[in-house]
């Protein structure tokens, strides 16, 4: 009969380990609010407008410094999921035009999500996606249903602007999304939203000079607001469809 203690010892490191990970989970988040404590103050729009003319000025001669630092300081933000990244996007519209600094903002917020979202899985979320799993339930129908389409639900929590980029980088992290499907759908699904503050940002010169602040609420203008949500309803369209059959065959009616 094979030994038992390998899977003992195993089980008892396992449970060891738990106490360690908690710990840091706790270390980490108490970390994040004292950094944001800290920064509060100097992560708003009005210090952007009292140093953009030496932020320009900085970015004229040393560019490709100020892309690095950039795409780091802005990719940090997201992974601290400090409330910034709209002020960050502002920025980098400024700096760099919409072109450049909607591919500036795009990779480097995704580069924060990518990070929270590993952070988050190897931390504690797949421990938990496998508990949902195997205790069953609602819960685990709930996750069932999200995982059979990771892609409609991934593009529609990032498309639409009610939905906190934060919960978008947590929440798929806790329920087992596959990383590749989750950076795809992220750098594709925030591109929309993105273009729109990279172009408040480019603008923003114009504001600045004359003593006024950008409007913000732009997102939310029907002419743009109109064709995100319409893209969020393409990305719906599989799960309608999918809900729409199931209801059918539960009535058995056969398919046409």
């Amino acid at each position: 009969m094979p030994s038992q203690e390998p899977n003992i010892t195993r089980a008892r490191q396992g449970r060891a380990q738990r106490p360690l990970s908690w710990i840091l989970a706790v270390g980490l988040i108490g970390l994040f609010g004292l950094v944001f404590y800290l920064l509060k103050d100097w992560l708003g729009l009005e210090t952007l407008a009292l140093y953009h003319e030496r932020l320009a000025t900085f970015t004229a001669q040393h560019f490709s410094l100020t892309v690095c630092l950039f795409v780091l300081s802005y990719a940090v933000l997201v992974a601290l999921s400090l409330p910034s990244a709209l002020v960050a996007s502002l920025t980098g519209g400024f700096l760099f035009g919409l072109y450049l600094g909607t591919l500036l903002n795009v990779a480097a917020a995704s580069l924060g999500a990518m990070a929270l979202f590993w952070a988050v899985k190897a931390g504690f979320g797949a421990r938990l996606a496998q508990q949902i799993t195997t205790k069953g339930g609602n819960v685990a129908r709930l996750q069932a249903g999200l995982l059979a389409h990771e892609w409609s639900v991934l593009f529609m929590i990032r498309l639409v602007p009610a939905v906190p980029f934060f919960v978008a980088n947590i929440v798929p992290a806790l329920v087992g999304v596959r990383f590749h499907r989750f950076a795809l759908s992220t750098m594709l699904g925030i591109l929309p939203g993105a273009a729109v503050y990279t172009s408040v940002g480019a603008g923003l010169s114009e504001v600045f000079a004359a003593g006024q602040s950008p409007d913000l609420s732009i997102i939310f203008a029907p002419h743009i607001l109109v064709p995100i949500l319409g893209l969020a309803g393409l990305a719906a369209l599989p799960l309608v469809m999918s809900s729409w059959q199931k209801e059918r065959r539960a009535h058995g009616i056969p398919k046409d």
